[in-house]
């Protein structure tokens, strides 16, 4: 959300920001559902976490999607734990902002929501998106299930041949299983719900994931 110049390389564990023991304090429940993110996950549902570019933009698009039981942001894929929005924009955390997606496979696919992912930011920019530059704004995949793999890779090298096709250059997005999910500070869960103004850097590159047939078993 902020346009500064960060460090376009992620850091070494060692030299990552230390963080804290507790959790920060966050959201209970999600502003526009209002479903409780303390309740247990209904049975037959799946978590999938992804990063492309400023959390606010990127959360709305998929709590707007009907099958999405559940959104939230935080911070995945660095070192830190429970890092602070100040500490993961230093570029020190090795963090990147994500939107953890629960849904309901049998109400919307996994591909249908691989096809949101690339079709709605630039995963071909490395540590940035648009203006947003920073370790913190890299596109990401983080899985979590084996089961997930084949249709993560397969929708990406479809959309390679797309980009391929349209002149566009090489997805930089980091893909594999997720570690840990760290929910972000209260104010930026379902942001811009509370400030329908409120700034959105997301953008596509006008070219479409053409998605193959894959079963989510694969």
């Amino acid at each position: 959300m902020f346009f500064r110049q960060k460090p376009a390389t992620i850091p070494d564990q060692a030299a990552a920001l230390p963080g804290r023991s507790q959790p920060l304090p966050t959201a209970r429940t999600h502003f526009v559902s209002g479903v409780s993110y303390a309740a247990e996950v209904p049975a037959g549902m799946e978590e999938i976490v992804f990063a492309l570019g400023c959390f606010w933009g990127a959360e709305r698009i998929f709590w707007q999607r009907d099958g999405v039981y559940l959104t939230q942001v935080g911070y995945a894929g660095g070192y830190t734990p429970h890092p602070t929005y100040e500490e993961t924009c230093s570029g020190r955390t090795g963090h990147t902002e994500v939107v953890r997606v629960v849904f309901d496979p049998a109400r919307i696919r996994l591909e249908d929501l691989l096809k949101l992912f690339w079709e709605s930011h630039d995963p071909t920019q490395g540590m940035r998106q648009g203006n947003d530059i920073g370790t913190q704004y890299r596109s990401a995949i983080y899985m979590t299930g084996a089961h997930q793999a084949g249709p993560v890779r397969e929708s990406m090298r479809a959309y390679q041949r797309a980009l391929n096709a349209a002149g566009k250059g090489q997805i930089t997005t980091e893909i594999r299983p997720l570690d840990v999910f760290y929910p972000a500070e209260e104010y930026h869960q379902q942001y811009l719900a509370k400030n329908p103004n409120g700034y959105c850097g997301i953008g596509g590159t006008g070219v479409v994931c053409p998605m193959p047939s894959v079963s989510s078993d694969s």
